[in-house]
């Protein structure tokens, strides 16, 4: 498998913590952003959309963070991180969701006004992330992960841009069950850390 991926995006590092979670091996393709590789013709032969993370699986192309998850899941036959009953995939779907939704233009959105200089409106950003941080910490009470009794691919799907919200000026100390769940994930055997920025409360710190 080859992965296309580039270090300070939290889309890709979900993609690569996932494939080392399951200890499946695979090559590292960076794709230099800054120098526009993502929006060549041979980039966008892999994904129109030019964004990266990029599964190539032997010739099957899957494009999308969350969908890399899923296919990999279903790949893998891994339904511990997948549910295979209506109820249980509907329940993670729901959080692959979030993580599309108010996780991208709540901390993520955050993160990307500090670290490359996206025109969002930081205060509107960052309420949006507190308005999520608020609802995982009431969901996290009293359990240790998003779905059932241990991660799955919901965890994954949110953890970078999570774990990383200081640094769009997202301050996590108020949250204790938000910072016990990442502490989990992040003890997780073959946990890989996502690349850490001077950016926002993390150049204050």
């Amino acid at each position: 498998m080859k992965l296309y991926h580039h270090p300070l995006s939290g889309h890709a590092h979900r993609a690569r913590l996932f494939l080392s979670l399951l200890g499946v091996a695979h090559e590292a393709i960076e794709v230099d952003l800054k120098a526009g590789a993502h929006k060549r013709p041979e980039f966008l032969a892999l994904n129109p959309f030019g964004q990266v993370p990029v599964l190539d699986d032997d010739g099957t192309v899957v494009s999308d963070s969350n969908a890399i998850l899923v296919y990999l899941a279903r790949k893998l036959g891994r339904a511990e991180w997948l549910p295979v009953d209506a109820e249980g995939e509907a329940a993670v779907q729901r959080w692959l969701s979030v993580a599309a939704g108010e996780l991208a233009y709540g901390p993520a959105a955050a993160r990307l006004v500090t670290v490359f200089g996206a025109k969002f409106n930081p205060e509107e950003v960052i309420g949006r992330a507190h308005t999520l941080l608020g609802r995982l910490e009431a969901h996290l009470a009293g359990r240790d992960w998003l779905v059932g009794q241990h991660p799955t691919i919901a965890d994954v799907a949110l953890y970078s841009y999570l774990a990383r919200a200081p640094e769009g000026n997202v301050d996590l100390s108020g949250y204790a069950n938000v910072n016990a769940y990442l502490r989990r994930i992040e003890a997780l055997p073959g946990f890989v850390p996502f690349v850490q920025t001077p950016a926002g409360l993390t150049a204050a710190a």
